[in-house]
Formats: C-alpha cells, structure tokens, sequence
C-alpha cells in the first residue's frame, strides 16, 4: 500500500495502525500520562513538571524526551530553562478518553457521566 495514498487511517488495512501502537507504547507509563495531564494548562518548565508529578527533574526530562521524539510534545528554551507544551490536543484527548475508560472499570456511574462532574 502507497504510505503517501489518501486512505482514511481509521480503516483497519490503515499503515496508521502501526504507528497508532507506537504511540499507545508511549503513553504506557504513568509518569508520561502525568506530564501530558499536566501540560493540558499549558506550558511549564521541567522544574514545575518534576514537582507536579513527583519525579526528579533528570527522570522528566528523559521521559519528556521521549514524549519529543513521537512528537507528542514541544520544547521551547529560554536562557537555561526548557519549557514544555503539548504539541496538539490529540495526546489530551487521548488520555483524557484512556482515564474515563479507566473509571468505567470501577462499576458504578462514572464522574465523566455525571453532568455536574468537573471535566477537568
């Protein structure tokens, strides 16, 4: 199959499908599912991510690393300090769909069904 072909990438004969696993891969740790919680109010330093998710700033920065090379988040540098933003709102969705997928395994109503429930 032509990789440049105008196919629709949600069919299942879609070469998306590979790279979709790729990016579930990714996002199969905890602590890059915290970052990109946290980066959904938008940019930070790797200080501030470090404290938000409990890490060290050496252990975000490899992670966020990653998350650079998938291109699930962007770097900007200012002087010494290196911010962080989401590249799109596509890994927020993601997450965002992976954690009420996650409360509806917890057999009661889910919070996201509630229409006072905080989205956030």
């Amino acid at each position: 199959m032509d990789a440049d072909a105008r196919v629709c990438g949600r069919r299942p004969d879609s070469n998306y499908v590979e790279l979709a696993v790729e990016i579930f891969s990714m996002l199969a740790d905890a602590t890059r599912v915290r970052l990109i919680l946290a980066l959904r109010e938008g940019e930070r330093s790797v200080n501030q991510l470090a404290e938000l998710v409990d890490k060290s700033p050496a252990a975000v920065s490899q992670h966020l690393a990653k998350l650079r090379l998938a291109r699930i988040v962007a770097a900007r540098q200012d002087g010494q300090r290196v911010f962080y933003r989401l590249e799109n709102e596509h890994a927020s969705a993601l997450v965002s769909d992976a954690i009420f997928q996650a409360e509806h395994t917890l057999g009661t109503t889910p919070r996201h069904h509630h229409p006072q429930a905080e989205q956030k």
